[in-house]
């Protein structure tokens, strides 16, 4: 394979698919991965060269057989883009369910450790690999009501920090790239198990949030500088958000 392969995970949807389609457009191989089949099928089908993968990345035997798959691929990997991640709930630590916690530190968490451990050694074998990990504004300010989601992204970008350093002086370059407020078709439908009204309560007053195609620039623009310049860090919001907490709304 001539072209550089990159591994998208929870491509599905939202920045996930944006990514993928990003990222082909730039010459990328792209393999998505993510545990919905079909709508995996439909956005591969539409891309110049990509590869899908069904997988959960809290599976050790599916991201196996993932890194099976990337290897008989039989090109260059360059990019990781470890997108796969999301919030549930928003109770008070006091209220807590446990459940939603786990499942936040398994994906975010343990999630993005597992599927880079295993592409390590393909990244480092292309001599000019690049990790891109998505957190989230949340992995840098807490905010009530959002403590297992920010003390998730909070360890997600403990990762990308120590995996910097300890990858110093090999060839992979480590990005974090921190969004603000997204509208994506599913984040917020999902944090709140459904409740659409709620959901769309979130941007309500805001023209303009975030899309996934402006993460996916970002992703892009990161991965495609010089592999001397290592982008460590972007936190990207809307315009009308000015801090987590202080958010223009239009009423």
């Amino acid at each position: 394979m001539s072209s550089p392969i990159a591994v998208v995970t929870g491509a599905s949807s939202g920045i996930g698919a944006a990514t993928a389609r990003r990222l082909a457009a730039e010459g990328f191989h792209v393999v998505a991965v993510a545990r919905r089949a079909d709508r995996l099928d439909s956005l591969v089908a539409a891309l110049p060269s990509a590869t899908a993968v069904v997988a959960d990345i809290t599976s050790d035997a599916d991201i196996s057989r993932l890194v099976g798959v990337v290897t008989d691929l039989g090109g260059s990997v360059e990019l990781l883009v470890n997108n796969a991640g999301g919030a549930i709930g928003a109770e008070t630590v006091e209220e807590a369910d446990l459940s939603d916690w786990q499942w936040m530190f398994e994906v975010n968490v343990l999630g993005t450790v597992r599927v880079t451990k295993a592409l390590l050694p393909l990244l480092e074998k292309s001599g000019r690999a690049t990790i891109v990990m998505i957190s989230s504004t949340a992995g840098l300010v807490v905010y009530e009501g959002g403590g297992g989601y920010t003390a998730a992204k909070h360890a997600q970008t403990a990762v990308a920090e120590t995996l910097r350093l300890e990858l110093n002086g090999r060839p992979i370059r480590v990005v974090e790239i921190d969004p603000g407020m997204v509208k994506t078709d599913e984040f917020a439908i999902k944090r709140f198990e459904g409740d659409a009204a709620r959901a769309e309560a979130v941007y309500k007053g805001v023209e303009f949030p975030l899309v996934a195609d402006d993460i996916a620039d970002c992703v892009a623009w990161t991965a495609t500088r010089p592999h001397h310049v290592n982008i460590d860090r972007i936190v990207v919001r809307p315009l009308a958000q000015a801090a987590q907490h202080k958010v223009h709304r239009v009423v």
